[in-house]
């Protein structure tokens, strides 16, 4: 069964940066695409970011284009994200999940069906 862990969660400044982490306990993530999630508080859940299962192809949600970077280590496991020049806006859970997919098609929940349990990001304005 496969399960995600979320790391790297905390408080920083606004412009500040964070890098989050998600291990995944799976023969194969390499079989996977790979996406972030946030829900920020009274806010629907948003994509931010996937990978897609071999680290070729990336998507991103408009809000953090040109801010935000995932990254992925097969081998390691583990899936990445780099989050620079942080805003009030941008604090929430962040989670990873992870689509039956190789490709990235789109950031839609409905397309993920593996989910970690999330970690905190608070950016204090």
């Amino acid at each position: 069964q496969l399960r995600l862990v979320e790391s790297g969660g905390g408080s920083v400044h606004p412009g500040g940066s964070l890098r989050l982490s998600c291990r995944a306990s799976v023969t194969h993530l390499d079989f996977y695409a790979v996406a972030w999630f946030r829900q920020a508080p009274g806010k629907e859940r948003e994509g931010v970011s996937c990978i897609d299962n071999v680290g070729g192809s990336t998507m991103y949600g408009n809000s953090v284009l040109g801010r935000f970077t995932t990254s992925r280590d097969n081998i390691k496991n583990f899936v990445f994200l780099q989050m620079n020049n942080l805003k009030p806006e941008d604090a929430g859970i962040y989670y990873c999940a992870v689509s039956p997919g190789r490709r990235c098609s789109s950031l839609k929940i409905s397309e993920y069906t593996s989910w970690g349990q999330g970690t905190a990001v608070t950016v204090p304005s």
